[in-house]
C-alpha cells in the first residue's frame, strides 16, 4: 500500500439514487467530486460502484488517505459500521457491514456516522463555535464555550452533541438523537412531526385551507410577501415549528449546557423560526407550590438579531477575593447560551464533520 498523507480523508455524500465521492484536505474539498448511480436496489453492483469511485478518488488525488469518513442514512449499527433497513436501499435489508467491507478493500479506518453528528461536529471544530469564541475573545471577553448542541430542520429533525471537542456518539451509536423527543403540542407524537419539512407544508395547509402542492421555500415566500397566499399562516406554520424545536432544545439543554447551531433547509426562514424558538427556551415553569422557575438556567439570546448578539457578547463577568488571600477569581454570576444558524451551510458542515472525525480518531 503507498504512503497515507494522514490529513487526506475520502468523503462520500450518500443521496437516495446517487453517490458523491471526494477527498478533503485540511478542511478543503481537493479533488473534483465523482458522481455515480447508487444502484439501492442491487448489493453487488452498489458496492462495485463505491469500490471503484474511491479509487478514482485515490488516482486523482495523487496519494493513499489516512481514513474514509462520510454520513449514511440510518437505521444502523454505526459504531460497527453496519447500514440496517434503510427504506430508499432495498440492497442493504437485513444488515450490511460496509464499513467493515470498505476497510478491509482498502486497508485504512473507515467511519460512518449519521448526518445530524457529523453537522454537529462540523460546526464545532470548524464552523459556528469557534467563530463565536473567536469574536469573544476579540472583544475582551473572557468566557469561552466548548459545548454545542446542533439540530437540523429538513425532511426530519436531526441532532449532534460535541462535548468539549468529542463527538457524542453514545454507547449505541445514538447520541444528540432528538427526533423522538416529546412534541410540545402533542405529547402523543414525536417531536419530527412539529419540526419537519412536512410539520411546515401540515401547519399552513390548516391555516389558510390552500391545499395546493407548496414547498417550505413556496411557503417562505409567501411569508415575505413574495408569493400569492396567506402570510399570516405562513409566518405561523414557521413559528409553530420554532415552538416544537425550542421545547426538544431546552430539554437537551438542560443536560448538554452548550451552544446551539441550526441547520438544515428550513434553516433559511431562521428570521421566522427563531424568535418563538427563544421564547420556548426562556420560559417558566412552576413547582407544586406555586413557586415559578426559569425552564434554563441560563438565558438563551438570539445571535441572529443584532441587539440580542450585543447582550450575549457583554462580558457581564466580576472578580470576586478569595476568603483570608489577596487572590483573585472570575466570576460569571449571569448564565448565558446563544442560538445560531450554522456558518457552514449543512452539506459543508457535514463534510468538514467526517473530516475532522476521522483525524482526530485516527490520531488516538
Amino acid at each position: 500500500m503507498p504512503d497515507n498523507k494522514q490529513n487526506a480523508i475520502l468523503t462520500l455524500d450518500a443521496g437516495g439514487t446517487s453517490f458523491v465521492f471526494s477527498a478533503i484536505v485540511d478542511n478543503r474539498e481537493a479533488v473534483e467530486p465523482i458522481c455515480c448511480e447508487a444502484y439501492p436496489s442491487d448489493l453487488g453492483r452498489c458496492l462495485d460502484s463505491m469500490v471503484a469511485s474511491f479509487k478514482k478518488v485515490i488516482d486523482k488525488l495523487g496519494y493513499y488517505p489516512a481514513a474514509i469518513s462520510f454520513a449514511f442514512p440510518g437505521p444502523a449499527d454505526y459504531l460497527n459500521g453496519v447500514i440496517g433497513d434503510l427504506p430508499n436501499f432495498p440492497a442493504f435489508r437485513g444488515g450490511v457491514a460496509l464499513g467493515p467491507y470498505l476497510e478491509e478493500k482498502f486497508n485504512i479506518p473507515v467511519f460512518i456516522n449519521n448526518d445530524g453528528n457529523l453537522f454537529a461536529y462540523g460546526e464545532a471544530i470548524a464552523g459556528a463555535l469557534p467563530e463565536l469564541n473567536g469574536e469573544l475573545a476579540g472583544l475582551g471577553n473572557p468566557k469561552q464555550y466548548k459545548n454545542m448542541l446542533a439540530v437540523t430542520l429538513g425532511t426530519g429533525f436531526g441532532g449532534g452533541v460535541v462535548i468539549d471537542g468529542e463527538l457524542l456518539r453514545g454507547d449505541n451509536g445514538c447520541g444528540g438523537d432528538v427526533w423522538l423527543s416529546t412534541n410540545k403540542l402533542d405529547n402523543s407524537l414525536i417531536a419530527e412531526e412539529g419540526v419537519s419539512i412536512r410539520a411546515v407544508k401540515r401547519v399552513y395547509r390548516e391555516l389558510s385551507g390552500d391545499n395546493s402542492e407548496l414547498t417550505p421555500k413556496d411557503i417562505f415566500d409567501i411569508a415575505e410577501g413574495e408569493r400569492d397566499g396567506d402570510r399570516e399562516a405562513a409566518v405561523a406554520s414557521f413559528e409553530r415549528l420554532g415552538e416544537v424545536a425550542g421545547f426538544t432544545i431546552s430539554e437537551s439543554l438542560n443536560i448538554v449546557d452548550g451552544i446551539v447551531v441550526v441547520g438544515g433547509g428550513i434553516s433559511k426562514a431562521s428570521k421566522y423560526i427563531l424568535p418563538s424558538m427563544i421564547r420556548e427556551m426562556n420560559g417558566v415553569r412552576k413547582m407544586v407550590t406555586g413557586e415559578v422557575f426559569p425552564r434554563l438556567q441560563m438565558k438563551a439570546y438570539n445571535l441572529e438579531d443584532e441587539n440580542e448578539r450585543a447582550l450575549f457578547m457583554k462580558d457581564d463577568s466580576k472578580t470576586v477575593t478569595v476568603p483570608g488571600s489577596d487572590k483573585t477569581v472570575l466570576y460569571h454570576q449571569t448564565k448565558k447560551i446563544g442560538v445560531m444558524v450554522s456558518r457552514l451551510g449543512t452539506s459543508r458542515a457535514i463534510a468538514f464533520g467526517a473530516y475532522n472525525f476521522a483525524l482526530n480518531q485516527v490520531k488516538k
